[in-house]
């Protein structure tokens, strides 16, 4: 709704690139992957990607106990 934030929505499709170097997560790999599979989301640069991280920890300090915890983070 707003020209300023469709702006900054779009900034990772039209941002300048340095061959070799990784900017932004648009710059990488998996993103160009990603397109590649689906190009009719990646065909509107203002699609919303959100990205999953886990991490699986033992809180008892023991790897022979049968307990970890796995937190769940989800990033825009």
């Amino acid at each position: 709704m707003s020209p300023k934030t469709a702006e900054h929505m779009t900034w990772h499709q039209s941002h300048d690139t340095i061959d070799g170097v990784m900017m932004h997560p648009s710059d990488g790999e998996a993103w160009k992957h990603f397109n590649s599979v689906h190009p009719h989301f990646s065909a509107e640069s203002r699609n919303v990607r959100l990205r999953l991280c886990t991490d699986g920890f033992n809180p008892f300090g023991s790897f022979a106990a049968p307990y970890s915890c796995w937190p769940v983070i989800l990033t825009v």
